[in-house]
């Protein structure tokens, strides 16, 4: 199978829901994942692996318990595992995820934002 590129942009534009992450690559075990966020999400770690926040498109922020780091269009931020932490974005920002194939995005603490695994864009 020839290798195509990818692009983000259109992905994107195909995604309509908000905290919905979707795969659109994988790199060995690791998948790369577009998403929209607006508002706020859980809060929640990842027991066994680091998350990587890359923003495309507009400016988020990421709720640590003793700080918030905020990250703009062109900024990357890697969350260590086992950190609780709670993404949130005043307006609609596109983000790449990398992390490990079957990644919850909720981790543990589930509920309604949780979304299914393995969805391809």
């Amino acid at each position: 199978m020839a290798a195509e590129p990818i692009n983000l942009r259109e992905k994107l534009a195909g995604l309509l829901e908000h905290w919905s992450p979707r795969v659109v690559a994988e790199l060995n075990d690791y998948q790369f994942k577009v998403a929209k966020f607006e508002g706020d999400f859980v809060w929640h770690e990842h027991a066994e692996t680091d998350e990587a926040f890359l923003v495309l498109e507009g400016s988020m922020g990421i709720e640590f318990r003793d700080r918030t780091v905020r990250l703009n269009a062109g900024e990357l931020l890697v969350v260590p595992r086992g950190v609780e932490h709670r993404p949130f974005a005043e307006s609609e920002c596109q983000v790449l995820l990398i992390e490990p194939r079957g990644v919850v995005n909720t981790g543990r603490s589930g509920g309604e934002l949780t979304a299914d695994n393995d969805r391809w864009l």
